[in-house]
């Protein structure tokens, strides 16, 4: 491809998960990404306290980077699921959704990510009217923020088996919130795809209408192989599922499929961690020597 890809989509990365704690300081992470002109983007989420997250607001303003926020840690930490079929636990995961949307406020985000809890197929039906009252009443609240919220598709079976994917569940789900809701979206991650058994094509076409966000990545879905399930390892990772010719293959899709936006670009970010004692900053590296390589067989 001609053009850079900087000028269809605002790059960016997930800072917890290119810089794990303990390993990294969050501000340290974040400053050292918003000095990488690579970077369009960065996804960011709770913080630990009110002093930090002062100073990751100051370097933020200062970076020109578009602030996202992932409040998927706020669930998957406490293990709060917004489909809980017991009121109360739903509550609290609403809550925490709630403050999550004043907090990427804060920061300067113009919307949150978040995902579905666990299921039971007896309770599919139930689990997805609780997703829906959940979601409702975020999207209700951001929107008087003019915020968006989106749903992260996940797997439904494997590791975080969350109630929404596959992608025909997520079109249903979606389709119902956009009734309700026009500020609600989906999220969707070229590492997930391996974990729902579906391909690029597939996922982009079915969701389409409500895709607003991208993450790319990796995973490993054969059983008994080091990181199988939702681990996000390195493109070229033993036993994986995803490398440059999957990330090609997906480039060629959202071209296919009008995603390439000059004019109002999507965010697309790695969703890619160290494995064990693996570095981060390599680990950056390598992630943008995969994006580079696709790209740049892109056809124009």
């Amino acid at each position: 491809m001609k053009d850079s890809i900087h000028k269809y989509f605002q790059v960016g990365t997930i800072q917890w998960m290119s810089h794990p704690s303990p390993a990294y300081e969050a501000l340290d992470s974040i400053k050292t990404i918003a000095c990488d002109d690579f970077f369009d983007a960065i996804e960011v989420g709770k913080f630990a306290d009110d002093a930090t997250r002062a100073k990751a607001k100051r370097i933020l303003e200062q970076s020109h980077l578009k602030v996202c926020y992932g409040a998927q840690p706020r669930l998957l930490g406490p293990k709060l699921n917004p489909n809980d079929l017991d009121e109360e636990g739903r509550k609290k995961a609403e809550a925490t959704l709630l403050e999550a949307v004043d907090e990427a406020e804060y920061l300067g985000a113009k919307g949150i990510a978040f995902l579905a809890g666990k299921w039971e197929p007896a309770t599919r039906d139930q689990a997805f009217a609780q997703l829906v009252k959940t979601a409702k009443a975020v999207c209700d609240y951001a929107a008087a923020k003019g915020m968006t919220v989106n749903l992260e598709v996940f797997d439904f079976d494997m590791a975080k088996a969350a109630l929404i994917g596959p992608a025909p569940y997520a079109a249903k789900f979606a389709a119902e919130m956009r009734t309700l809701c026009p500020n609600f979206g989906l999220l969707v991650d070229l590492s997930h795809f391996p974990t729902t058994y579906e391909t690029s094509k597939f996922v982009i076409r079915t969701l389409r209408p409500y895709i607003n966000h991208f993450h790319i990545g990796n995973a490993v879905v054969k059983k008994g192989c080091e990181a199988y399930g939702d681990e996000h390892p390195r493109f070229g990772f033993p036993n994986s599922a995803n490398d440059t010719p999957e990330l090609l293959d997906f480039f060629r899709v959202l071209k296919e499929e009008g995603f390439f936006n000059a004019e109002e670009p999507y965010v697309l970010s790695f969703e890619v961690k160290p494995w064990g004692d693996e570095d981060g900053d390599i680990i950056l590296a390598n992630t943008k020597r995969v994006i580079n390589r696709a790209w740049a067989l892109l056809e124009d």
